[in-house]
């Protein structure tokens, strides 16, 4: 495996774009946690044209970030499955969204968005918030602080771990992955009983 690609966020947005399924990231800066309830406040406030913040080159992260907890500003902070956001993403892609933080497959309809708006989806290890919430440096609800947990939420993150997961091509790890689990292998060749 790869040594991790360092971003800085806004300012290496761009980098982000560019970079190939599989490459591992360490995320620094600010991105918005946005679960389902946000999701559908977000797109209807887009479309009715007083979203709460300019979506362009944002990262938009699948969690709800537990209260303060342990002297950080989050006493944890896992992603979401990803695939629930999946009716709203191509939009918030089209609005210029530049990634989405989450963990599992996304549908077709997300790979080609990725493609169409130059997006990535990154994915985070799922059962180890506590230890993510380590790179939370801060958060501030921003947004709908009625939905509790699923408000929009400013997280400034530092080297906050996450693998390309579907690139701006459309390549998909999880895809490469279960092609690579799936194919024959032959124990002459090692990687099998003999």
């Amino acid at each position: 495996m790869s040594d991790p690609v360092r971003i800085c966020l806004p300012a290496e947005v761009s980098v982000l774009r560019t970079l190939p399924v599989g490459t591992p990231v360490l995320l620094s800066g600010p991105v918005y946690t946005a679960r389902d309830a946000t999701h559908v406040r977000l797109v209807a406030d887009l479309d009715a044209g007083v979203a709460p913040l300019d979506l362009r080159d944002q990262v938009l992260f699948y969690a709800g970030p537990t209260p303060a907890a342990a002297g950080r500003p989050a006493g944890a902070v896992g992603p979401t499955t990803a695939g629930r956001m999946d009716a709203w993403t191509p939009r918030l892609l089209a609005a210029g969204v530049a990634a989405t933080i989450g963990k599992g497959v996304r549908s077709a309809a997300v790979h080609a968005a990725c493609v169409e708006h130059g997006a990535v989806y990154l994915a985070t290890v799922g059962g180890i918030a506590a230890l993510l919430a380590t790179c939370v440096r801060s958060a501030e609800t921003v947004a709908y602080a009625e939905l509790g947990a699923e408000a929009l939420v400013r997280m400034e993150l530092d080297d906050f771990p996450v693998w390309v997961a579907i690139d701006a091509h459309g390549n998909d790890l999880y895809e490469m992955a279960r092609a690579e689990w799936a194919a024959p292998t032959d124990p002459v060749a090692g990687g099998g009983c003999a």
